[in-house]
């Protein structure tokens, strides 16, 4: 049923807490004082089947605060483990945040409509539970970015101002992010279950990992048994981390907390808190004030993939072989496709942002992995702007070369360089469909967020979504969107937001 203006959805269904009980505890989110929407994608809200005229009503925004929810609705927070910057965390859990249902989209596809910032639940550890305006707009805007960029990512609905102060290093204005996702699983949860003893719980989390996710699974071969099934979960999330983290690496994005309580099962990118964009090109790049070892700098994630992968492995192990040798034996066969599916991945996809295509028989293919190993020695050298210097490499094909050379101090090795690229034939329109314009840039978000937690002036963070939706068209009115950040802008450090 598509709920009508002034109505809220029919029903939010709990099929998480159904299938796993022993890893939902229902809970109920805070009433915020003073409800006061300050974003909504009235677009995501159509794809789901919700109203956008009902959720700017006062009811509506009860129920994206979650203290209105239609007959039957069970919220609950759920439990998952940690590997927290390595070190476990066995009881992590939704310390801030509450999953109020799965709805139907209009295409059919499950949803979670999941809150952050409502409230402390059993998992608060000591913590208030709140959330404060600016990383909630934060996760609005680069997620929007993220999914303009094609890149698989939870979704925000919307963000509601509270009317409550939350207190962090000053007191600042309080907000509620309502998210989406395809789900809230993560490796985590997969670690969490493990870690009961109980065989059952595990067993049930993969089915409904499956169910969710791959239903699609053959059933005369991968659903035949709980080994052959969590063996089908472990390839197939593996598989989609793999591209995944390739897609945030040709972009220059930087998650900045890869714990494995931040990797989910469906591959989609959570959780924005510490992330950036590159600026200047820096394989050690890192923007998290928490970070002081660098071991999610932008460098390092496919590596910490692989990682978070492992424990995922060995979570499942109790299911993959009744003898832990073989067990071991199974977990390592399939991790052994990882840098594979990563090296493919990133290879297609630095083909495209050079403009050259597919592999093709009538090149010199060898030359290509050099050509390419030397560019990014080139990017590291010179720190050119990330962005800027592929959107400028297109310019540079079509016989403008000024544009990039004015990105480097020396231009004498980028001429080399550009010689033997050029002698590949590149295609600048194709170049120009897959290389953005314009990306959440640091200073921008920065500034955005600025405005809108300390005058309440939402004009900056609509400008700059208006323009990281359409990131690969260039537009007129938009040019500061595409520039670097001014010299006095930076070190650059985010913070989580708790």
């Amino acid at each position: 049923m598509t709920p009508t203006a002034r109505t809220a959805p029919a029903t939010l269904t709990h099929r998480f807490a159904d299938a796993v009980p022993e890893m939902a505890v229902a809970w109920r989110a805070d009433a915020p004082p003073a409800p006061a929407l300050l974003v909504l994608d009235d677009a995501l809200a159509t794809e789901l089947g919700l109203d956008p005229a009902f959720l700017r009503t006062p009811a509506g925004l009860a129920f994206l605060t979650g203290t209105a929810l239609p007959d039957g609705a069970q919220p609950v927070a759920q439990a998952y483990a940690g590997h927290q910057f390595g070190g476990y965390n066995p009881r992590l859990g939704d310390g801030r945040a509450l999953l109020l249902g799965e709805l139907t989209a209009r295409d059919g596809a499950t949803h979670d409509l999941h809150l952050k910032g409502s409230g402390p639940t059993p998992f608060a550890r000591g913590g208030d539970g709140y959330a404060a305006v600016g990383p909630m707009l934060r996760e609005y805007v680069v997620s929007e970015a993220m999914h303009a960029l094609g890149i698989p990512t939870t979704r925000a609905l919307a963000v509601v101002a509270t009317g409550r102060d939350v207190v962090r290093e000053q007191i600042l204005p309080g907000a509620v992010l309502v998210r989406t996702a395809s789900s809230h699983l993560r490796v985590g949860s997969v670690v969490f279950a493990n870690a009961t003893g109980d065989r059952d719980v595990l067993e049930r989390l993969v089915d409904h990992a499956i169910e969710r996710h791959d239903p699609g699974i053959d059933p005369e071969t991968a659903a035949a048994t709980p080994t052959d099934r969590a063996r089908a979960l472990l390839d197939v999330v593996i598989a989609r981390q793999a591209d995944l983290i390739a897609r945030w690496m040709l972009v220059g994005f930087v998650h900045g907390v890869m714990n494995t309580d931040n990797m989910t099962l469906s591959g989609e990118t959570i959780d924005y808190g510490p992330c950036a964009f590159l600026d200047a090109f820096d394989p050690g790049a890192v923007f998290s004030s928490i970070d002081r070892q660098g071991r999610y700098a932008y460098g390092n994630q496919p590596g910490i993939g692989e990682w978070n992968l492992a424990r995922l492995a060995e979570a499942l192990l109790p299911l993959l072989a009744d003898d832990t040798d073989a067990a071991i034996s199974v977990a390592q066969d399939a991790l052994d496709a990882y840098r594979p599916a990563y090296n493919e991945a990133w290879s297609a996809g630095i083909r495209e942002k050079l403009g050259i295509g597919a592999p093709d028989a009538r090149r010199d293919e060898d030359a290509v992995p050099a050509l390419v190993s030397d560019l990014f020695d080139l990017l590291a050298v010179s720190r050119a702007d990330y962005t800027l210097f592929f959107r400028h490499l297109a310019t540079a094909a079509r016989g403008d070369a000024k544009p990039l050379r004015s990105l480097v101090a020396d231009a004498g090795p980028l001429d080399l360089w550009l010689a033997r690229w050029l002698a590949l034939a590149p295609d600048p329109e194709a170049m120009d469909r897959v290389n953005p314009l314009y990306i959440p840039r640091n200073h921008l978000v920065e500034e955005a967020l600025a405005a809108a937690s300390d005058t309440g002036d939402l004009t900056l963070l609509h400008r700059l979504t208006d323009a990281v939706r359409s990131p690969f068209t260039e537009r007129l009115g938009l040019e500061r969107y595409a520039e670097p950040a001014p010299d006095a802008f930076g070190p650059y450090v985010t913070y989580c937001g708790t």
